[in-house]
């Protein structure tokens, strides 16, 4: 991987691997799960609104025919994978959630599979067993002493599906429009739902803390908006599957994070879980596929 194209994508896993901490201190300082997720997608969308609008940016609309997909993908990608993993951190910490997350690529995997035929060899399939079997250690141990599967780690696993989805069936749009083009529609139309959260949203931001404030800025600017466009470009520059495969340092990024910021760390089932799975999805997506066709990480909407 070139130097540029390594920087842009470290950059983009750092400041997502940031971003749980921070919505985190969000949902602790004012905002409910709702609020929270509009406020940081209204931003991104006045962000690159902006892009879009500044004078000599050639950015296109979308062709009538491709209205439809953008708007369901960005439904899935930013809608349902940030409603889920918002209302999942209210009930578990930032860390679990890193690391649930982190092992979307298995499920990319999978659905690679089923609907691209993409091909999986002997080790692949035992590297889906493995990472499945962290999985059920990550959510079982968000509940702490109690085995039992908490409802926020069933949430963060449904947002880790959702967005394994919009990896793979956004693929065909890269052939006709730029990744920044994208980032756009998909941030846009996937703002659209959280208007239904915005009751109450003046309230909120009055009695929030102002860590509260600076947190949803800074997730609205950087992980929801910037780091998505430096992932793309990185993309852009690169094979997918040398830059993707930084996404497995992302869950380790919120651990160390959320330990310094929030003093929280998952719990010690937890942890295990989640280098179990981490090491099922570097035998997946590193030694276990014939061919890498997919990347685990696009110009979408994490957090």
């Amino acid at each position: 991987m070139n130097a540029k194209a390594f920087s842009l994508a470290l950059f983009s896993i750092l400041i997502w691997g940031s971003s749980f901490a921070a919505i985190r201190v969000s949902l602790q300082g004012g905002y409910d799960a709702g609020q929270n997720v509009l406020v940081r997608f209204f931003i991104a969308s006045v962000l690159f609104l902006g892009y879009a609008l500044w004078p000599g940016t050639k950015f296109r609309l979308p062709h009538k025919g491709d209205i439809v997909p953008i708007l369901i993908l960005g439904w899935l990608g930013i809608s349902v994978y940030h409603i889920c993993v918002t209302f999942g951190m209210e009930s578990i910490s930032a860390g679990t959630a890193g690391m649930l997350v982190g092992s979307g690529p298995i499920f990319t995997a999978l659905i690679a599979f089923v609907f691209l035929k993409e091909r999986l060899t002997g080790l692949g399939w035992i590297g889906l067993a493995i990472g499945f079997i962290g999985i059920t250690l990550i959510a079982f141990g968000s509940a702490g002493a109690s085995l039992t599967l908490s409802g926020g780690a069933l949430l963060v696993l449904v947002a880790a599906f959702a967005t394994s989805l919009f990896f793979v069936f956004q693929k065909p749009l890269f052939a006709r429009y730029t990744a920044i083009e994208l980032t756009a529609y998909f941030t846009w139309a996937g703002t659209l739902p959280f208007f239904i959260f915005s009751p109450g949203i003046f309230t909120a931001m009055q009695n929030a803390t102002l860590e509260a404030h600076l947190s949803a800025l800074y997730v609205g600017i950087f992980p929801a908006a910037i780091a998505y466009a430096t992932w793309s470009t990185a993309l852009s520059m690169e094979n997918a599957s040398s830059v993707s495969s930084l996404i497995y340092l992302e869950p380790a990024v919120a651990i160390v994070v959320a330990w310094m910021w929030l003093h929280e760390l998952p719990t010690s089932l937890s942890l295990i879980g989640g280098v179990i799975a981490i090491g099922g999805v570097i035998i997946v997506n590193v030694l276990g596929r014939h061919r890498r066709r997919v990347s685990t990480r696009t110009a979408d909407s994490t957090s």
